[in-house]
């Protein structure tokens, strides 16, 4: 012969199954609020991370591969206003070129022929002798003097787009050739504006120095390559760096721009976002310095060298992740170290396949969670969300990746108030539904009045008295009262010693009809007593036996809260299973009262559950005090609840008393703010008062 499952096993299967799908889609409607939400916002959230990032972890740059020389306010001072005569630039030109760098770049376009030539010279002297002013003429040009230095070094003279028609691209020297096929949105112009020919013609190679802002306007990014006309035209950045590696060609790979053995990762404008710190000693010289001779021989040999602008109401002035205002040309000289060091910013697909793989892991946790009610698993989805933080700090700083822990985060927290709000709302709408079903009961028990009297008889007659309390145990003074209402009975509380140190202690509240209630409290207690007195191991265990057999008695109308607990008289330890009642308060030995949480579980007769064992321990002094709901659902004439910051206003008022004095006072007090109205339940309460020294 075999159990078969009671309708209340199966309405109760049912509900959960219904809340667990309820639960579950609510939470994947949370998720997808969520990826819509980063969608819409994840650019933003996302540069401005590691932007952060950028400040938290710079990257030290050394001076081995680059230098930058600044025409700065001491070059200024020293020569002249800019811009200065192209002898100047020439001889610049020479005193680098004679340590043998890999490159010189010119951040810097000279559209205009030299402002000092001969012909303009003999113009300002109009009473100048005809023979002189030819002889004058005929006169090298500074332009030609520069010329012939570019030609002689490796120089790398700049190009940028224009919006007005100065150059046709397709007509100008390509070198580089940038092979392949460049990203879709790279930069494309129909015009170029580039220094005079005479010396853009006798430059070794050329690089375009379009790098705009983003948005915001700041600089995070330079362009690897512009489209002029029809043709790719290499970055200044990328050319420089071509030539300090020696590279002989470049190309497009996908997404990349293969540079020699380095592939260089781009986005979809064909600019790459790379790494960024603070120049070291030896990166910057000033071009003063240069011109009179004051730096070392060998200072420039190997080396990239850009020379840019860098005086004060110059206009190349930026602003980077690291610096409100900095020069251009420190950009574009970073920007060419981080390609020649490995240092340019990834952000692969599969890199983003991960994040929306952490933010459907972070909502299934918060599914699972929900819906089978294990929230262990929260605090283990906030620790993923903090490990994804500190792993995208960690990807950026070590591995040059870009991995957002914005999205994940941002999905999950979704899913989690999603989770949240509904579970708040089912438990709103479970108290609802269990308030109206034991108002309903506690009216027709009204009806039943003689059947509640033989109830309450047979509860005063199976509960120990006070004799027998004080008996159990010199080191537990126990206090106890029931207090029947007129109108609903079934309250109970038992107290046996179960060992030579453990006492056991139980209270319980059962609700249902008439007569079959009081005698359901009555087996409720025996049973108690009978299955919570063996109790060797874990009480939650027990607790949960004890459910599965009153389970086996009961109705569909039947349920008891119970409230157990075992306590070693030794060292105050204790040991204590939730039912579904109330929780247990202290009083310390101080006075100060505090309510100690418990986790529990449901009523009995719900559900099979596996109620959880929870542990506290009273001091010397200190008395433990359960009570069933007729002391926090005690209502004045107003029908205003005492609930329980008036049960513990009333224990803080009590002062230092035994525990049998506590109880009775306790019930006093509780049937005085009572007083003009009937009460509404039961009232039982028992202190337990811990004397061990």
């Amino acid at each position: 012969m075999t159990d078969s499952p009671s309708k209340s096993d199966d309405r109760a299967r049912h509900g959960e199954d219904r809340a667990r799908r309820t639960v579950g889609w609510v939470v994947l409607l949370g998720g997808i609020v969520g990826a819509l939400l980063s969608i819409a916002v994840g650019d933003g959230w996302r540069t401005s991370l590691f932007d952060e990032w950028q400040r938290i972890a710079p990257r030290t740059i050394a001076s081995d591969k680059v230098a930058v020389v600044l025409i700065d306010s001491l070059s200024l001072e020293t020569v002249g206003p800019w811009p200065w005569p192209r002898i100047y630039l020439q001889e610049l030109t020479d005193r680098i070129g004679s340590q043998h760098p890999k490159a010189i770049g010119f951040d810097m376009i000279f559209g205009e022929p030299d402002a000092l030539g001969p012909g303009n010279f003999v113009s300002l002297y109009p009473e100048m002798p005809v023979e002189l002013a030819d002889r004058i003429k005929a006169l090298p040009t500074m332009d030609q003097a520069f010329a012939v230095a570019i030609g002689t070094a490796p120089v790398v003279l700049a190009r940028s787009a224009s919006a007005d028609a100065r150059i046709d691209p397709d007509q100008v020297l390509l070198d580089p050739v940038v092979a392949g096929t460049p990203p879709p949105d790279v930069l494309r112009t129909r015009y170029l504006l580039a220094s005079i020919p005479e010396l853009d013609d006798q430059a070794f190679a050329h690089g375009m120095i379009d790098g705009q802002p983003d948005s915001d306007g700041i600089v995070r990014r330079v362009p690897l390559t512009v489209i002029g006309g029809k043709r790719p035209m290499a970055g200044m950045a990328v050319e420089l760096a071509r030539l300090g590696d020696g590279a002989e060609q470049m190309a497009w790979r996908g997404g990349s721009l293969q540079i020699g053995r380095r592939l260089v990762a781009a986005d979809s404008a064909g600019r790459m976002i790379f790494k960024m710190g603070e120049p070291p000693p030896g990166f910057i010289f000033s071009a003063a310095n240069i011109l009179a001779g004051n730096v070392p021989r060998n200072a420039f040999a190997g080396k990239v060298v850009i020379i840019g602008l860098a005086a004060q109401g110059t206009p190349d002035i930026v602003t980077t992740p690291l610096d409100t205002e900095v020069f251009g040309v420190l950009v574009q000289a970073q920007a060419v170290d981080a390609i020649l060091h490995d240092a340019w910013l990834a952000r692969p697909a599969w890199l983003v396949m991960a994040e929306w793989g952490a933010a459907i892991l972070l909502v299934l946790i918060a599914v699972v969670a929900g819906g089978s009610r294990r929230y262990w698993l929260l605090p283990v989805g906030a620790g993923l969300v903090a490990a994804l933080w500190l792993g995208s700090l960690a990807a950026f700083d070590r591995a040059n990746l870009l991995f957002d822990p914005v999205r994940p985060s941002l999905i999950g927290f979704a899913s989690a108030i999603a989770m949240g709000v509904t579970l708040y709302l089912m438990a709103r709408a479970d108290r609802a539904r269990l308030a109206a079903a034991l108002t309903e009961q506690r009216v027709a028990a009204a009806e039943q009045e003689g059947e509640l009297n033989a109830a309450r008889r047979i509860q005063q007659g199976m509960v120990p008295g006070a004799e027998r309390l004080a008996g159990l145990d010199p080191r537990a003074e126990i206090g106890a009262v029931l207090r029947p209402a007129k109108s609903v009975g079934g309250d109970f509380y038992d107290a046996l010693m179960i060992g030579p140190d453990k006492l056991l202690f139980v209270i319980g509240d059962v609700t249902g009809k008439g007569v079959p209630a009081a005698l359901y409290m009555a087996l409720s207690k025996a049973l108690s007593k009978s299955v919570l007195s063996r109790v060797s191991g874990d009480l939650g265990v027990a607790v949960a036996g004890l459910n599965r057999e009153l389970m086996a008695e009961a109705d569909d109308e039947m349920g008891v809260t119970v409230l157990a607990g075992v306590l070693d008289c030794a060292t105050g330890e204790l040991a204590m299973v939730n039912a579904g009642h109330e929780n247990p308060l202290v009083v310390r030995a101080d006075g100060t009262v505090e309510s100690l949480p418990m986790r529990g579980g449901p009523p009995f007769c719900v559900v099979d559950f596996p109620y959880p064992e929870e542990g506290a321990k009273l001091a010397s002094g200190d008395t433990l005090v359960l009570i069933t709901d007729g002391a926090t659902e005690a209502q004045d004439a107003s029908q205003a609840l005492l609930g329980l910051e008036g049960v513990v206003h009333a224990l803080q008022s009590e002062g230092a008393m035994p525990a049998t004095m506590r109880a009775a006072d306790l019930a006093d007090r509780i049937r005085a703010y009572e007083a003009g109205t009937e009460p509404s339940d039961d009232l039982t309460i028992v202190t337990l008062r811990y004397c061990a020294g």
